[in-house]
């Protein structure tokens, strides 16, 4: 699976929350349809499956993006990616260590790291990440516990790293364009693809406004 600075142009990722009437595959299938470019398979803990349901899940999911050439990442679970052979893990800085994690996926999978200060986002880099998240960037519900990282320390962060950058946290199609300047080589959302009536279209106007922000 390629991994570059442009698959990180529209991250989505998911949660069943928003489900609906749909099945994940679903919405994971129509935001592929809508063009998202990089996928986070995340479940909440308050949601959280068994562990068959949940490698039945990700290697479902796992085909889809892989037929569309999308890389596909597991949240914080390193033994479940690797089960699944996903191109990936993402932790955060509560999670399991960066250096530890790249310790156990190996050098070709793809890692991902919260940060929200230049320490962290350093740090990071030297421990073996490939692209940081950065956020939340603007109020978020998705996450009780994120902290508001201003607009200034994303691009000290930009700055600072020689990985690629994504923004995350509340992020939608009317405040993204915002973002333009800041350095970062794309976003991750949650809710403004998967919460709306139409995902699909959701994705594909999202695009639109995310390539002006980093264009």
């Amino acid at each position: 699976m390629k991994f570059d600075k442009e698959s990180l142009l529209l991250y989505a990722v998911t949660d069943r929350h928003w489900l609906g009437g749909h099945t994940l595959q679903e919405d994971v299938e129509s935001a592929l349809d809508g063009g998202i470019t990089f996928l986070q398979l995340r479940e909440k803990d308050d949601m959280q499956l068994g562990h068959d349901d949940f490698l039945k899940e990700a290697l479902q999911i796992r085909a889809l993006c892989r037929r569309r050439q999308v890389p596909f990442v597991i949240d914080d679970d390193v033994a479940l990616a690797l089960e699944c052979d996903a191109d990936g893990v993402h932790v955060g800085q509560s999670d399991m260590e960066a250096g530890s994690v790249r310790d156990k996926i190996g050098p070709d999978k793809i890692l991902g790291v919260s940060a929200q200060t230049v320490e962290e986002a350093l740090r990071a880099q030297a421990q073996g990440a490939d692209y940081l998240g950065v956020g939340a960037v603007f109020p978020t519900g998705s996450k009780a516990d994120a902290q508001e990282v201003d607009h200034a320390t994303l691009r000290a962060i930009c700055r600072a790293v020689d990985i690629p950058v994504i923004a995350i946290g509340g992020i939608t199609r009317d405040n993204v364009t915002s973002l333009a300047g800041t350095g970062i080589v794309g976003i991750a959302v949650i809710s403004a693809i998967f919460a709306q009536e139409d995902v699909r279209a959701a994705a594909a106007d999202l695009l639109v406004q995310t390539k002006k922000a980093v264009g």
